[in-house]
C-alpha cells in the first residue's frame, strides 16, 4: 500500500508532496482509498461533503467504530502526515482478519478531506462541514490564491458544492472515533516509547495580518519618505517569537503575500498569517493579543495600515476521558508497546478527531517520529514503529468492534 501511494503528488524537486484539494493529485489519492477499499470487499461511499468512507457491515446499524484520517497535504509536506493513519487503518483490518476477528459492529475506514487547508486557508473543511462548524454560506465564500472559489473546485473535480453541509445523521451512527497520526514532536522518541495515547489538542487558530503602506520606486524614494509595510510586518515577526517565548506558547508567521511584489518596488501590501497555538486558552490569548498589540504599535509609528483578521479557530480538546481510558487499558493489557504503561501524549497540531469530538467520541494513537520534523520532507517513522502502529490500532479497534 504505501508504495503504491507513496508518487502521488510527490515533487522531484523538493521530494515532498503537494496533494491540495480538488486537484488531480487529491483524485489520485481518491481513487487509490477507493481500489483498497474494493480490493477488501469493503463498500465505498463519498458523503455530501466530498469525504471517502469504506464501510464493513451496514453504515445504517449504528454504534459504527470508525478509523481513518486523511491524505492531503501542506506544500512539500511529509510522506506520513494523515497518509500513514490512512494505510495504518486498512493494514489493521487486514490484520483482524488474519486474527479471525468477529465484528459485533459496523467498521468504517475514512479519508477525510482538505484537511490542512493549504488551497482554501482553513483547515479540516470535511470534517468541519460534517460536524456543522463550518457553514455551507462561508465554505462557499473559501477561494485558493488564484482567486478559484471551493465551489468551482469541487464542481471542476465533479462533485456537488451545492450538496454540502451539516451531516447529523451520518454522525449519529458513530459510536466512536480513533484517528492514528505520526507524531509531530519527539515525545515519544524521549520515552523510548513506539505508541502513544493522545490527551488533549492544543487550543489553535489563524490570523491574518494586512500591512498596507505605500508603493514606491525602490531607487529613488528617500528612507525617510518610506511607508514601507514590509518593515512592520518584520518587526511583527520578530515580536511573534518573543511574546511566544513569553507566555510559553508557539507563534509562528509562515506565510506571506506581497504587492505588488517587484524587486524595485517598495510593497504596497504585506499580508502575513500568524499560526499560534498553546496548552490552554489564556496562553494562546496572551501570544495573539501580544502580537496583535505590538503589530499596532509599530504600524502607527510607521504610518502603516493594520487590519487583523481571525480566520479559524479551534478551542482545546479534551478527548473523551472513557474512551481513551478504554483505549489505554486495552493497549496496557495487550503489551502493544512492548509493555508497561502507554503513555499520554498533548499536541499541538490540529486533526480531524478533534474536531468530530464535539459529536463523537474520538481518540488518537500516535506513532513514534524519531526526528521530531513533520510537515517536511523529512517526515519519518521506522517500518518497525509503523507495523507496532498498526498492530495497537488492530487491538483498541477489536477491542471497540469485536466480539
Amino acid at each position: 500500500m504505501w508504495r503504491s501511494l507513496r508518487p502521488i503528488g510527490r515533487s522531484d524537486a523538493s521530494g515532498g508532496y503537494r496533494r491540495y484539494a480538488w486537484t488531480g493529485a487529491d483524485a489520485d489519492c481518491r481513487l487509490w482509498f477507493q481500489a483498497q477499499a474494493e480490493a477488501r470487499g469493503l463498500d465505498h461511499e463519498v458523503d455530501r461533503n466530498g469525504n471517502q468512507w469504506a464501510w464493513l457491515g451496514d453504515p445504517l446499524a449504528g454504534d459504527a467504530v470508525v478509523t481513518g484520517s486523511h491524505l492531503d497535504s501542506v506544500p512539500d509536506g511529509g510522506a506520513f502526515d494523515g497518509p500513514l493513519g490512512v494505510v495504518s487503518s486498512f493494514a489493521a483490518l487486514d490484520e483482524l482478519r488474519r486474527r479471525g476477528a468477529v465484528f459485533a459492529k459496523p467498521l468504517a475506514i475514512t479519508n477525510f478531506g482538505d484537511e490542512e487547508g493549504a488551497r482554501f486557508g482553513l483547515a479540516c473543511v470535511g470534517s468541519r462541514l460534517a460536524a456543522g462548524q463550518l457553514t455551507t454560506e462561508h465554505a462557499h465564500r473559501l477561494r485558493d490564491g488564484d482567486g478559484v472559489s471551493l465551489p468551482q473546485a469541487m464542481e471542476a473535480a465533479g462533485y456537488d458544492p451545492d450538496a454540502i453541509g451539516p451531516d447529523p445523521e451520518r454522525l449519529a451512527r458513530i459510536g466512536a472515533f480513533v484517528e492514528l497520526h505520526v507524531e509531530q514532536g519527539r515525545a515519544l522518541d524521549l520515552s523510548g516509547d513506539p505508541v502513544g495515547v493522545a490527551s488533549a489538542i492544543w487550543p489553535h487558530g489563524r490570523w491574518r495580518f494586512d500591512f498596507r503602506g505605500e508603493a514606491n520606486h525602490a531607487g529613488t524614494t528617500r528612507l525617510a519618505d518610506r511607508r514601507d509595510p514590509m518593515l512592520t510586518y518584520a518587526e511583527t515577526v520578530l515580536a511573534a517569537r518573543r511574546e511566544a517565548e513569553l507566555a510559553g506558547g508557539l507563534a509562528t508567521f509562515g506565510k506571506i503575500a506581497v504587492e505588488p511584489n517587484g524587486v524595485n518596488a517598495i510593497p504596497s501590501l504585506v499580508r502575513g498569517w500568524l499560526d499560534s497555538r498553546a496548552a490552554d486558552q489564556d496562553t494562546l490569548d496572551a501570544v495573539v493579543s501580544g502580537v496583535e498589540r505590538a503589530a499596532r504599535e509599530y504600524a502607527e509609528r510607521a504610518g502603516i495600515d493594520l487590519d487583523v483578521v481571525r480566520e479559524s479557530f479551534t478551542p482545546v480538546v479534551d478527548f473523551q476521558h472513557a474512551l481513551r481510558d478504554e483505549i489505554r487499558r486495552v493497549l496496557e493489557k495487550r503489551g502493544a508497546d512492548g509493555g508497561g504503561t502507554v503513555p499520554l501524549l498533548g499536541t499541538g497540531a490540529g486533526h480531524d478527531a478533534g474536531i468530530l469530538s464535539a459529536s463523537v467520541p474520538t481518540a488518537m494513537l500516535f506513532v513514534r517520529n524519531p526526528t521530531g520534523i513533520s510537515h517536511s520532507p523529512a517526515e519519518h517513522a521506522t517500518e518497525d514503529d509503523c507495523v507496532a502502529g498498526v498492530r495497537a490500532l488492530a487491538d483498541v479497534l477489536e477491542g471497540l468492534a469485536c466480539s
